[in-house]
């Protein structure tokens, strides 16, 4: 019974490992592709809409 504990705790962080994993990778793509898009226009930066005063700001990384 220990070693079914033992399993299961060990599943569930790898699985909650690989999403994080996952996660950081999406992140780190959208920001590779950001950067690519800026060079290729010549731009110094990428404006969001800030929601909350209707204002555009550069993206935060």
């Amino acid at each position: 019974m220990p070693q079914l504990i033992f399993f299961t705790v060990v599943g569930a962080v790898a699985y909650w490992g690989y999403r994080k994993f996952l996660r950081e990778a999406e992140r780190v793509t959208a920001k590779v592709q950001r950067t690519r898009k800026e060079a290729a226009n010549g731009s110094m930066g990428t404006l969001v809409l800030d929601p909350e005063t209707g204002e555009y700001r550069l993206a935060k990384d």
